[in-house]
């Protein structure tokens, strides 16, 4: 059910628009795999040019993200794949809710504003890293948007107490 919010249609390539203020925005293309109003589902291929060796996970030309956002939760969850299929983990963003533009002039696309925190969470599932909370706390978030701070902070409690219970694959489910 909708309830009246735009629904991106199953098959269209759509442009995900990560603003990522102070730094660069950063934008790729996906393909909608589903919609219902809330939870949608995109696909994508790793958007970048060359592997990125995170410490915890390398990201490489190939891998295909299957992307979860929600219109009404604080946070998106990614499974990474290899080429092959291979699952690598799952990466979780705390994000402001996500605003789908389905009629945008430059063609459809998702928002979804970065609040800084990240969780990983490997394929094994033994692995649970909370990232940048550094990059969060320097963001001056906090003191700016206390509200929203507290928010983006409850939402990476949730990512891994769902972690740590295997919950990740009942919400994920489309």
């Amino acid at each position: 059910m909708s309830d009246g919010k735009p629904l991106l249609k199953p098959g269209t390539t759509i442009t995900v628009r990560l603003l990522k203020a102070p730094r660069p925005d950063v934008e790729y293309p996906a393909e909608v795999r589903s919609d219902d109003g809330e939870h949608l589902v995109l696909v994508a291929p790793w958007f970048g040019d060359d592997p990125r060796d995170m410490g915890f996970a390398v990201f490489e030309p190939g891998d295909v993200w299957t992307e979860h956002y929600w219109r009404s939760r604080w946070y998106s969850i990614k499974e990474v794949r290899t080429a092959a299929g291979k699952l690598k983990g799952w990466y979780c963003d705390v994000t402001r809710p996500s605003t789908a533009v389905p009629d945008a002039p430059e063609g459809p696309r998702l928002e979804v504003v970065d609040l800084d925190l990240d969780l990983w969470l490997s394929a094994d599932q033994t692995q649970i890293l909370r990232l940048d909370e550094d990059e969060f706390e320097d963001s001056g978030l906090r003191e700016r948007e206390p509200e929203t701070a507290g928010q983006a902070e409850a939402s990476l409690d949730e990512l891994e107490a769902m972690a740590r219970c295997g919950g990740f694959p009942s919400l994920l489910a489309w």
